[in-house]
């Protein structure tokens, strides 16, 4: 390695002319464990299934789900209506997935009650209910005094360990002898809504919580919440903890609930943030890959002791998932492939604190976001105004570019980039294989609670994102009815099964966070102020930034970012300039212009240009649809990564 690296720096001063080295070069580390680096490992043998959902009825109309589509009268979804796949009960035997039924006949035909959307579980093992079928829904026909104030959204569902219990969107839904039974009926089951108080008086309906998940201790969760501070769409996310209240007071809704408590903002403004200005220097910047920001909350480790985001780029474009420990604030960085990876799940086994794999949902293999982020090392600056347009890149409206992959707890490293799960088949588009292309990856995949098996689901492809003005082809669905939607079930058969763990109940507060007054507003997050900086590498070089932004304290509105022999990790040097300026013409909609020529020595050399006249992004960030005038064009390797079209 020291040859090399006497080899690579002569080089740097024949190209550059030798660099001004500012301190050490930084020891490297793996993404979650410190020490010796194992080789990749050999790939695991997986075989994978599709779950059996309800058939598909013809149409919307009232009684389309008649007994010649489904004999058993337990209800219809539709072609392209949405499911949801979620975790395993505590048995690994049935896994969640919300649906969306249609069709059923009108009251007081005992197949009303199969109606909207409604919670299902599903039997793995290719057995069946006492009626026949697979599947159970398990909200179907609840009564109403049974479910006073629940919420009619019951998105990523989750069980609780006790099998008696499952957070579905902002309810819980309890059945006092678990979900399994034949003998469960409606009137057994409880959907019991959740509130968390915005309010100083605590009246009002209370705050609105988005992705909420649940804590392996049965008594904590995690959500993220909007804010529109600045005039542009933000975020944040919170711990609490689940209290029951039976007979409420105040707040609505006046019926049972479970009310958080002791909430915990995940962010303290006097914290170390990822970028910052020197505390003695005013005139530099400073680079924490060890600060914590949690930016989307993912979930949590099996033994509860760390939670999991989409956090802060280390990298330029590169958007990654991270884990905190929730007491010592450690963090690691659980992906570095310059794809985009959102989902997470860490699996059971593998130590005190799991994790021995690592599965995700990403776009790498893809292509999509390289011509963005496959320039590797250079600093996230110029995120401060794009990161929300380059996270847009990664679908096309409804569709996804997601596929499943399986990384081990190391982490990607040198050529390895993890294992796509669902590999195997022809991998002809619209052929239905497990690895059809036109089938993508959605949120969430879960491992199962003994670690053998990883439940995930996918959509496939459809207008506007293929078809008519759409250059890209639709494909007729092969799937039952011609549904749109399937439900898989991957099985590492190689793995051996592990018995749960005992989990300790976590503590109310986060030591790292601040706790949430009710009534409060969100602290803004603190970034640098306007004006001109310099950050050193912390190898050697240095890059001239500039921040544009209307007036201190407000927004950072453009970054221009000129670098000069710049290395962080003493191996690739950078130079060049890269400027992009932002504005918002929605709270969602933001338009970016870029302008990007720079070039990289070393092991990831490569360049990132703008066409002439530079680049020209708008994009909503909740429709997530690509349009862009002006090209930017990634080199890496001898390989050249362009962007997508408009529109697909």
């Amino acid at each position: 390695m020291e040859s090399l690296l006497l080899y690579l720096w002569a080089l740097f001063n024949c190209l550059f002319g030798l660099p001004q080295v500012h301190q050490k070069k930084p020891q490297t580390s793996p993404p979650l464990l410190q020490g010796h680096i194992p080789p990749p490992p050999a790939p695991e043998p997986i075989t994978v299934i599709e779950l059996p959902l309800p058939p598909v009825a013809p149409s919307n109309s009232e009684g389309s789900c008649s007994s010649k589509v489904n004999p058993a009268r337990t209800g219809c979804i539709g072609r392209t209506t949405k499911i949801q796949s979620g975790n395993f009960l505590p048995d690994n035997l049935h896994v969640l997935s919300m649906v969306h039924f249609i069709g059923a006949p009108a009251a007081p035909d005992p197949a009303s009650i199969f109606q909207g959307e409604q919670l299902i579980i599903i039997k793995i093992d290719g057995t069946f209910f006492a009626n026949g079928d697979s599947w159970r829904c398990i909200t179907c026909g609840v009564p109403n005094h049974n479910s006073v104030g629940a919420t009619s959204k019951l998105d990523y569902p989750q069980a609780f360990r006790d099998g008696r219990r499952i957070l579905a969107g902002a309810n819980i839904i309890q059945a006092a002898h678990g979900f399994t039974g034949d003998d469960l009926t409606p009137d057994q089951v409880h959907i019991i809504p959740i509130r968390w108080n915005t309010s100083v008086d605590g009246s009002g309906l209370g705050g609105s919580m988005r992705e909420m998940r649940l804590h392996p201790d049965d008594v904590h969760l995690g959500w993220s919440a909007f804010s529109f501070d600045t005039g542009s769409l933000g975020q944040y996310c919170y711990y609490g903890r689940l209290a029951f209240n039976p007979s409420p007071s105040s707040g609505l809704p006046l019926a049972p609930r479970y009310d958080l408590t002791s909430v915990n903002l995940l962010y303290d403004p006097a914290a170390s943030q990822p970028l910052a200005v020197h505390p003695t220097d005013p005139s530099r910047l400073l680079l924490n890959a060890s600060a914590i920001s949690v930016g989307e909350l993912r979930g949590f480790s099996a033994s509860g002791k760390k939670v999991t985001y989409v956090g802060s780029p280390s990298e330029s474009s590169n958007i990654d998932v991270f884990a905190a420990d929730l007491v010592t604030g450690a963090v690691h960085r659980l992906t570095s492939h310059p794809e985009f990876v959102d989902p997470v799940d860490l699996s059971p086994e593998g130590g005190p604190d799991g994790g021995a794999w690592t599965v995700v949902m990403d776009t790498r293999g893809m292509g999509r976001q390289m011509f963005l982020a496959g320039l590797r090392r250079v600093p996230p600056l110029t995120d401060l105004v794009t990161v929300a347009a380059v996270a847009s890149v990664r679908n096309n409206g409804y569709r996804r570019f997601f596929q499943p992959w399986l990384i081990d707890r190391h982490g990607d490293r040198g050529t390895y980039m993890g294992q796509k799960i669902n590999a195997a088949g022809d991998g002809i588009p619209g052929g239905g294989a497990i690895n059809d292309p036109e089938w993508n990856g959605m949120a969430d995949p879960k491992w199962s609670g003994d670690g053998t098996r990883i439940a995930y689901w996918q959509a496939l492809t459809r207008p506007p994102a293929c078809g008519g003005d759409n250059p890209l082809p639709c494909y007729a669905s092969t799937a039952q009815g011609g549904r749109t939607s399937r439900l898989m079930v991957a099985h590492l058969t190689s793995q051996r099964a592990v018995a749960r763990a005992a989990i300790e109940v976590a503590a109310d507060v986060v030591p790292w966070g601040t706790m949430y007054v009710p009534g409060a507003a969100a602290p803004k997050r603190l970034l640098p102020g306007p004006g001109a900086y310099t950050l050193l590498g912390r190898a050697a070089g240095w890059a001239n930034v500039t921040l544009v932004g209307k007036q201190i304290g407000g927004p950072i509105d453009g970054v221009k970012a000129e670098y000069h022999y710049f290395s962080d990790d003493g191996e690739n040097v950078l130079r060049g300039l890269e400027r992009v300026a932002a504005w918002y013409s929605s709270p969602t909609t933001v338009n970016i212009d870029w302008e990007s020529d720079l070039e990289q020595a070393g092991p990831d050399a490569g360049t990132k240009k703008t066409s002439p006249g530079g680049f020209h992004v708008r994009i909503d960030i909740l429709d997530n649809k690509f349009e862009a005038n002006g090209t930017l064009t990634t080199v890496v390797g001898g390989k050249t990564y362009l962007q997508p079209a408009n529109g697909t």
